[in-house]
C-alpha cells in the first residue's frame, strides 16, 4: 500500500470528541442513500464470519463519487473482558477513491455505535409514532446507549424500560436515562415490550440464544429497531409486524442465513429514504431489522473525517516517521 505523504489518525476518543450529533449522522446516511440510488455510491454486501467461542467478525466496503473509499473491519471478542480489552474493536481505512492512497485511519467503535443508531433513526423518522414517549431496550450495552441518545433527541421520550442479563449494564443505562431527566427502571421483557411505543433490541450476536421475544406483545403502531439479526425474536411471530424493512435488500438476499422470511419484507432503507408512498401503520407494529450497512459506515466515517480536518483534529502520521 502506498501511504502517500501523510495520513490522519483518528482514534475513537478523538472521534467522540467531535460531538457530531445523531441527527447529523442520520442526515448524512439519508444523503448517502440518495447517492446510492442515483449511482453515485457503490457498496458491497456486509461480510461476516463466526469462527466460534462467541467471536463475530465482519467487514464493509463502499466507494463514493465524492472521492472516498471506506473499508471497515470490526469484531466482537467476548474473551477480551478478561484481557482488559474492549469486547468490540476494529479499524476503518479511508482511501482516496482515485489513487488508492491512504487518507485516514479511524477507530471503528465510535463509528459502529453511532451509525447503527443513525440507521435506526432514519427508519424511525418514517416508521415510528412522532409522539412516542416510552422506549424499551432489550440489551443494555453500547447500542442501547447510542440509541437512547439518538431517540431522545428525536422523540418526546419520557420513560425508559431496560431489559438485560447483566445487572451492571441495566443499572448503567437506567442511570444514563435518569441523567437525561427521564423516568427509567429495570423491567422484564414482556412487560417492557407491551408498554413501549419504541423497542430497541440489541443483544450480543449469538445464534445459540433461545428466542424469547414475541412480536404479538407489541401494541398497534409501535416501532421496533432490531439491530441483532432478529435473534431474540421468535421467527413464527414475524408476521405480526404490519411492515418489516431491512437495511439493504441485495445484502439480505445474498446472506446465507436470512434474518426474517423474505415474504414479510416490505422494502429496505433506500425505499424509506427515497420513496414518497410510505404510510406509517397505526393498526399493527412495524420493524426495521438490520445487519449493518456499508453505506452507514461510509457516511459516518466521511462526515467525521471532514469535520476533523476542518477543526484540525487528529494526529498526522508520516510514513517516514
Amino acid at each position: 500500500m502506498h501511504l502517500g505523504p501523510d495520513h490522519l489518525y483518528l482514534p475513537d476518543s478523538a472521534l467522540e470528541a467531535l460531538e457530531i450529533s445523531p441527527a447529523e449522522i442520520a442526515d448524512a446516511i439519508e444523503a448517502a442513500l440518495i447517492a446510492k440510488a442515483e449511482g453515485r455510491l457503490q457498496t458491497t454486501p456486509k461480510s461476516a464470519i463466526l469462527p466460534g467461542d462467541g467471536r463475530y467478525m465482519m467487514s464493509t466496503l463502499a466507494v463514493g463519487g465524492d472521492g472516498y473509499t471506506v473499508l471497515k473491519t470490526v469484531g466482537v471478542y467476548p474473551g477480551n473482558a478478561d484481557r482488559g480489552l474492549p469486547a468490540t474493536t476494529g479499524a476503518i481505512l479511508v482511501l482516496d477513491a482515485e489513487t488508492g492512497v491512504l487518507k485516514a485511519l479511524l477507530g471503528a467503535a465510535w463509528v459502529t455505535a453511532v451509525r447503527t443508531a443513525a440507521l435506526s433513526a432514519v427508519a424511525a423518522r418514517k416508521m415510528a409514532d412522532p409522539a412516542s414517549e416510552t422506549i424499551a431496550f432489550i440489551g443494555c450495552g453500547v447500542q442501547a446507549s447510542s440509541h437512547l441518545a439518538a431517540f431522545h433527541s428525536m422523540f418526546p421520550i419520557k420513560k425508559v424500560l431496560a431489559v438485560g442479563r447483566g445487572r451492571a449494564n441495566v443499572d448503567r443505562l437506567v442511570a444514563e436515562a435518569r441523567g437525561l431527566g427521564l423516568d427509567a427502571e429495570a423491567s422484564e421483557a414482556e412487560a417492557a415490550v407491551r408498554a413501549a411505543d419504541i423497542v430497541v433490541s440489541s443483544i450480543t450476536l449469538n445464534y445459540d440464544v433461545e428466542p424469547f421475544l414475541d412480536a404479538h406483545w407489541l401494541r398497534p403502531g409501535a416501532f421496533a429497531a432490531i439491530t441483532d439479526l432478529f435473534i431474540p425474536w421468535k421467527d413464527e411471530t414475524a408476521a405480526a409486524f404490519g411492515n418489516i424493512y431491512v437495511d439493504d435488500l441485495e445484502q439480505e438476499r445474498s446472506s446465507p442465513k436470512p434474518m426474517v422470511p423474505a415474504e414479510v419484507i416490505a422494502g429496505d432503507l433506500t425505499d424509506l429514504a427515497t420513496g414518497s408512498g410510505y404510510e406509517r401503520r397505526v393498526d399493527a407494529p412495524s420493524a426495521f431489522v438490520f445487519r449493518g450497512l456499508a453505506l452507514g459506515d461510509y457516511a459516518a466515517s466521511v462526515l467525521a473525517l471532514e469535520r476533523a480536518e476542518s477543526l484540525g483534529v487528529g494526529q498526522q502520521i508520516s510514513p517516514e516517521a
